[in-house]
């Protein structure tokens, strides 16, 4: 039966480091998804409180613009990760985009979404010391705690 993996990808050089591990050590039979968490700011853009702060009231419309601008820079990037594994010889039916707002957390989104039914979660590591991972945690460190059905195999 063919591997089902999960990789959590966002337009970091950490995913595509993932992405690039899948493609030279996986079999190209395997089922690839390429799963995103986009940060939901919808709610915040559309409020229109007065106890918001003046400044945040001039400067609303520009950061709501720069999170669909981060959301478009992601869906640009799996897209490309997507050729990617496709021109290593994965079968394009099998690699999947699948992206989602932030529900719970982007680790806890994770979480959910690979205890669904695959069987390896790739997740890229970041580059932090040991002692800053400690006191600061990250979204790696937090998926690879996480993850319960799947195994989760972090790329530095």
């Amino acid at each position: 039966m063919p591997t089902n993996v999960l990789i959590s990808f966002d337009d970091s050089e950490n995913a595509m480091r993932a992405v690039n591990f899948v493609a030279g050590h996986f079999k190209p039979e395997a089922s690839v998804t390429l799963f995103s968490v986009l940060l939901d700011t919808e709610a915040m853009c559309d409020m229109n409180s007065p106890e918001l702060t003046p400044y945040f009231k001039r400067e609303q419309q520009n950061f709501c613009s720069l999170e669909d601008k981060k959301n478009q820079l992601i869906e640009k990037a799996a897209q490309t990760a997507r050729n990617s594994l496709i021109a290593a010889g994965f079968h394009s039916g099998q690699v999947h985009i699948k992206a989602q707002k932030r529900l719970r957390g982007v680790a806890r989104d994770i979480i959910q979404e690979a205890d669904s039914g695959y069987d390896v979660v790739v997740i890229g590591k970041k580059g932090v010391s040991a002692l800053k991972e400690f006191f600061l945690g990250n979204v790696s460190q937090k998926v690879l705690q996480g993850v319960k059905t799947a195994s989760v195999l972090a790329v530095s």
